[in-house]
Formats: C-alpha cells, sequence, structure tokens
C-alpha cells in the first residue's frame, strides 16, 4: 500500500503532522502512523486551554497491537480538539490528514514553530530508512 505524505504538512519522526495557517497550527498522526498502528481504539487528548510544548507528550493513541504516547510538533495552547476522534478514534484512519486531525493550537512563535519538523521528502526518506 502507498501511504500518503502532503507536501504541504512538516512532520515529526515520531509520526505526527502539523499544518501551519498562520498562528494556528492543525496536529495529526501521519498515514505510516495509522499503518503501523492498526485498528484504533483509544485517544486521549488535552483540553482545549491546555499548553502544549514541543517535546513533551500531550496524550495518547491506543490499537488493538500498542499504545503510543503523541508529541505535539510545535507549542502553543490548545484552542479546539477534535472531539469526534475521541469518541470514535477509528474514525482517525479513514482521514488522518482531513476529518481525522486531533488538535488545533495556538503557536506561541510562528516564526519559529516548525524548525524542529520535517519536510514531507525528509520524512518519507527517514521512512524509507527504517523499512
Amino acid at each position: 500500500m502507498d501511504l500518503e505524505y502532503p507536501d504541504d504538512l512538516r512532520y515529526l519522526d515520531s509520526h505526527e503532522y502539523v499544518r501551519l495557517d498562520g498562528e494556528i497550527a492543525t496536529i495529526g498522526i501521519s498515514a505510516f502512523a495509522v499503518d503501523q498502528l492498526g485498528d484504533i481504539v483509544f485517544l486521549e487528548l488535552p483540553e482545549v486551554g491546555d499548553t502544549l510544548e514541543v517535546g513533551t507528550n500531550f496524550g495518547s493513541i491506543e490499537s488493538v497491537k500498542a499504545v503510543e504516547d503523541l508529541y505535539p510538533p510545535v507549542s502553543g495552547t490548545v484552542i479546539e480538539r477534535n472531539d469526534a476522534m475521541v469518541e470514535s478514534p477509528e474514525l482517525v484512519a479513514d482521514d488522518p490528514y482531513g476529518e481525522g486531525w486531533l488538535l488545533k493550537i495556538r503557536v506561541s512563535d510562528p516564526d519559529t514553530a516548525l524548525n524542529e519538523t520535517l519536510s514531507a521528502n525528509e520524512y518519507r526518506s527517514q521512512l524509507e530508512g527504517d523499512a
């Protein structure tokens, strides 16, 4: 199966993605993560108003195979969370880059927000190196 990694997104090596639109970042997990996890059964996300910092986990995603921590690609404050995904976490697999987003946060510093992220090509190369 060919997995997609949209070029307009930035990625972490822990398989989260971010779409930055001004100072609003949409965060989710990549198609690779969905593929590796298999059947997703539980999702734990922070509350609106919580502050996220790069390098610290903000929740977890659980499948029948594993529980994985989730890490924010950018630092900022949660302004929206996708409660539909919390209620029906298996839906993340249907559209990870669209309806399957997890959080929207207001980034604390848009100018440097993406410094720690990978381009789609860098992420793809890293995955191919792991294969």
